[in-house]
């Protein structure tokens, strides 16, 4: 009779462990059609006041710095590190990789182009992944598209629950958020070329 349970609560763990976030894209203001003839795309990200889960994101990075060095000194403290390097060396990388991969428009560190791209990260549900459970990061965020020389914006859109799948040893928050960058960049560079 024990084996029930067991194997309810196993059922109960992998439904967790395999939630679906479904990401949305809005175009909020404006429209998209300026961007038709141009080639390239300047893009700027932004962080400014980011929550991390049920947090602040200044009061995540206490509370995991803290955690994490409780457990073994230093290593909070270079997680923390990480936390901010990962956007400029993982996060903003791959969203403008797959951006180029997915669009006619190339994406990235290009400031004479026409118009630039303001992504502004509002959230970051990091997720986890202990062997047996895991959940999925995700982030949201607003993007601007604005003339590059007067900063005039000519759209808004949202992204919400832009997903961090990822499968086996994804232990790294980095790794995880990474991948939610990598979706945003793709599934932006379809919408903006319909």
């Amino acid at each position: 009779m024990q084996r029930f349970p067991k194997l309810l609560m196993l059922a109960l763990l992998t439904s967790l462990s395999t939630s679906v976030y479904a990401q949305k894209i809005k175009l909020q203001s404006g429209d998209l059609s300026s961007l038709q003839d141009q080639k390239e795309l300047n893009v700027e990200f932004t962080y400014d006041n980011l929550n991390v889960g049920k947090e602040t994101e200044e009061a995540y990075v206490k509370r995991r710095t803290s955690e994490l060095n409780s457990k073994e000194p230093g290593k909070g403290d270079t997680w923390a590190k990480a936390w901010v390097a990962d956007r400029k060396d993982r996060f903003e990388p791959k969203f403008d990789e797959l951006f180029n991969d997915n669009g006619d428009i190339k994406a990235g560190s290009f400031p004479n182009a026409k118009y630039t791209l303001v992504f502004h990260t509002t959230f970051i549900e990091p997720g986890f992944n202990v062997g047996v459970v895991r959940k999925n990061s995700y982030i949201d965020a607003d993007i601007s598209i604005v003339e590059t020389a007067s900063k005039k914006e000519v759209a808004k859109i949202s992204i919400d629950n832009a997903p961090g799948r990822m499968m086996g040893f994804d232990f790294d928050t980095g790794m995880r958020i990474t991948e939610s960058y990598a979706v945003s960049g793709k599934k932006l560079a379809k919408f903006i070329r319909k």
